[in-house]
């Protein structure tokens, strides 16, 4: 872990949307993906490795709760 600070380029994804505040962010671009929480944009964050992530994304779309 990390503080987030240290990184740029954080987003949200698309199907975050009006109040919802329990959402991660994800910044693109490093080594190791960067994922923190949104309502606490300079805590920690937690670092996955590339196929890491994309298998979480999947598993995620295979269950309908698109991050």
């Amino acid at each position: 872990m990390s503080s987030s600070e240290q990184f740029v380029g954080w987003r949200k994804s698309s199907y975050s949307s009006g109040n919802n505040d329990n959402c991660l962010e994800v910044a693109d671009g490093y080594a190791n993906i960067p994922v923190r929480d949104s309502k606490n944009p300079t805590g920690p964050t937690l670092h996955f490795q590339p196929a890491d992530w994309t298998t979480f994304i999947a598993s995620l779309k295979a269950k309908n709760l698109t991050a």
